[in-house]
C-alpha cells in the first residue's frame, strides 16, 4: 500500500458499495425515479430527465451505469443541489433489481415493459416480470406502468402499490394516447388529463417514444409540475449514445441503433426504418446476444419480422444472425446477404448505398457494429 494512503478492508466489494450508496442514500432529501424494462429503459430515462429538468434540479444517471456498480456510483453524485433523479436499474440475473432499489429508495416505479432480453438466463418471460418488479420491492409511493404490456398488465391486481398505467390501445388505462401521428419527422399524440385535451409532439423517429413520452408526463404531473412546462419537456427531448441517433449525409439517412439489441428492440428499430425511408430501406442487423438457447429463435423471428415489414435490404452481421438471414429469405426477402468480417460487410454495404436510401444500424454492443458505421462515414465523406 502506497505511503500516507488507507484502506478499509471488506470481504465482498460490490456489497460494500452497494452498502456506502444505502447510507449515503439515507441522508438525501431527494425523490428518487427507478426505470427499469426489459427495453427503452435509457430512452425513457432521458425522456423523464428533459420532462423533470423543466421544473426541478434533475440529475440523472449517465451513460450505462445501471448495474450493481453503476447505481452505487449515481448515488454518489447526488447531493442537495438535487431535488430529483432519474436512476436506470438493469439487470440480467433475478435479485439484482432488489439490491439496487434497496439502494435507491425511489418514490416513483417506472417499468417499461416485459420483453425477452437475458432470457437466456431467466428462462421465462414470467421469470423477467418477476425480477423487474422487484424494484417495487422498496418503493415508497407509485409504479407507473405500461398498459399495453401483457405481463404488466396481468400483474394489475398483484401489485400493492398505487398504481398509474399508460397506453396506446389498451382503452382501460388511466392515461391512453390518441390520434398517435409517427412519421419521418417524429411523433405527435393528444392526451387526456382532467378531462381537457392536451397535445404533445416527440421530436425523435418512432411509436415507443410515444410511451417513453407518456411515462414522463404521468410522473411530472404527480410532482405538480405545470402541464406547460411537461409539453415543453416532451417537446425537446434528445435521444443519447447510440441509441437510435439519426444522421444525414448527402441525401443518405442513417440511423445509429446498436448499443444494444434484443428482440423487442430490434423489431422496434424496424418499423422507425420503415417510417422514414424515402425510397428504399437497408437493414442492417447483427447478433442479438445473452439469449442462451433462445438465440435461433429470436433470430429467426427477427428475418421473418423484416420480410414482413418489406425491408429493401437485409445485411445481416455475426454468427447467429446467420438466422436472421435463412428466414428472411424464406419469407420471401429478396436480397439478403450475410457476413461475418467487418471490413467484408462495409465494402458489400458501400456499394449498395444509393440516394434516398435508408439505413439502420442494430446489433448488441459486444457486435461492436460502430467499426463498421466509422468506415461507412469514411467513405461518403
Amino acid at each position: 500500500m502506497p505511503e500516507d494512503k488507507c484502506a478499509i478492508l471488506v470481504e465482498d466489494t460490490k456489497k460494500a458499495i452497494r452498502d456506502i450508496a444505502e447510507f449515503y442514500r439515507t441522508t438525501l432529501d431527494i425523490d428518487v425515479v427507478a426505470v427499469t424494462g426489459s427495453v427503452g429503459k435509457t430512452s425513457t430515462k432521458d425522456m423523464l430527465y428533459s420532462v423533470m429538468s423543466k421544473g426541478f434540479s434533475t440529475f440523472a444517471t449517465k451513460g450505462n451505469f445501471n448495474n450493481e456498480i453503476g447505481v452505487p456510483l449515481t448515488v454518489f453524485q447526488l447531493d442537495a443541489t438535487y431535488k430529483k433523479a432519474i436512476v436506470e436499474m438493469g439487470m440480467s440475473n433475478a435479485g439484482e433489481i432488489s439490491r439496487l432499489t434497496k439502494i435507491a429508495k425511489p418514490q416513483v416505479a417506472v417499468i417499461t415493459n416485459i420483453g425477452t432480453a437475458h432470457i437466456g438466463n431467466l428462462g421465462s418471460r414470467e421469470n423477467i416480470l418477476k425480477a423487474k418488479l422487484e424494484v417495487l420491492e422498496c418503493l415508497d409511493g407509485i409504479a407507473i406502468l405500461n398498459g399495453d404490456d401483457e405481463y404488466l398488465w396481468g400483474a394489475k391486481e398483484n401489485i400493492a402499490h398505487e398504481t398509474i398505467y399508460y397506453s396506446i390501445d389498451n382503452a382501460d388505462s388511466d392515461y391512453v394516447a390518441y390520434d398517435v401521428v409517427c412519421d419521418d419527422k417524429g411523433s405527435a399524440f393528444k392526451l387526456k388529463i382532467n378531462s381537457v385535451e392536451y397535445e404533445f409532439s416527440v421530436p425523435v423517429v418512432g411509436k415507443h417514444h410515444v410511451y417513453n413520452a407518456m411515462a414522463a408526463i404521468i410522473c411530472g404531473l404527480h410532482f405538480g409540475m405545470n402541464i406547460e412546462d411537461v409539453i415543453a419537456g416532451v417537446g425537446t427531448y434528445e435521444t443519447t449514445g447510440m441509441r437510435q441517433k439519426e444522421i444525414q449525409i448527402g441525401k443518405v439517412k442513417l440511423i445509429e441503433d446498436c448499443y444494444n439489441a434484443n428482440p423487442d428492440s430490434m423489431k422496434a428499430s424496424l418499423v422507425t426504418l420503415n417510417t422514414i425511408k424515402k425510397t428504399r430501406s437497408i437493414a442492417v442487423l447483427g447478433d442479438m446476444l445473452e439469449l442462451g438457447s433462445y438465440a435461433e429463435t429470436a433470430h429467426r423471428d427477427c428475418g421473418k419480422y423484416a420480410a414482413e415489414k418489406n425491408i429493401d435490404m437485409l445485411f445481416a452481421y455475426g454468427k447467429d444472425s446467420s438466422f436472421t438471414a435463412d428466414e428472411a429469405v424464406k419469407n420471401g426477402l429478396a436480397k439478403v446477404y450475410h457476413f461475418t468480417d467487418e471490413n467484408e460487410l462495409s465494402e458489400a454495404l458501400f456499394n449498395e448505398i444509393r440516394e434516398n436510401d435508408a439505413i439502420l444500424f442494430k446489433a448488441s454492443r459486444g457486435m461492436k457494429l460502430e467499426n463498421v458505421i466509422h468506415i461507412i462515414y469514411d467513405r461518403m465523406q
